[in-house]
């Protein structure tokens, strides 16, 4: 299991290398799951980064010199591929996801995404709400779970104008994914146990 410390730690070589290249990103995952919601076990770190393919060689080479070795034999075919380039923080062993944002969703959430304290070192990350409407994207039952924590967590201080807003045009764009009916659900399995 992770400690905070190393989260910490590797938060910080990855915001240098960052800052540096003057790359926007943010930490998505169950590490802003534990800023929003509930603490919960993870043995690894997730970041969305605004990055053209171009970039790639040149990051990498400045990942490696930070302690960041790549978990693939060719992150660049990995990365046209996938959009991720996994990496493994060697002073830590944290691994590392560091998604290339695509959609204008990604894009969204980069523009909304907002500074917190980790250990005493500034990162940006996504908003709960924006992670909410990641979470139920995803759908499986471990980000479920993180939904309602958040949900649980954040009640009173969440927009759900803007939860449902996002989601109603997710469906739309995608359509045959349910995403608002599963969000309501929680929300009233929610209000009842306060009611309770």
């Amino acid at each position: 299991m992770s400690t905070p410390c190393a989260v910490v730690e590797l938060l910080a070589d990855l915001r240098a290398v960052l800052a540096r290249r003057r790359l926007r990103w943010f930490v998505f995952g169950a590490q802003a799951v534990v800023v929003w919601g509930r603490p919960r076990l993870t043995e690894d770190v997730d970041v969305t980064v605004e990055l053209r393919f171009s970039e790639i060689p040149e990051l990498l080479g400045d990942m490696g010199a930070a302690g960041f070795a790549s978990r693939v034999d060719d992150p660049q075919a990995f990365a046209r591929e996938t959009f991720v380039l996994p990496f493994v923080h060697t002073a830590t062993g944290l691994a590392l996801d560091f998604v290339i944002a695509g959609s204008g969703l990604e894009r969204q959430f980069l523009e909304r995404a907002i500074p917190i304290d980790f250990g005493g070192i500034e990162v940006p990350v996504v908003q709960p709400e924006d992670l909410i409407v990641a979470k139920l994207l995803a759908g499986r039952s471990r980000d479920l779970e993180d939904v309602e924590g958040i949900l649980r967590e954040r009640q009173g201080h969440l927009e759900l104008d803007r939860i449902r807003r996002l989601l109603g045009e997710l469906e739309s764009a995608l359509g045959t994914l349910d995403l608002l009916g599963p969000f309501e659900r929680m929300l009233r399995t929610i209000e009842r146990g306060r009611t309770d």
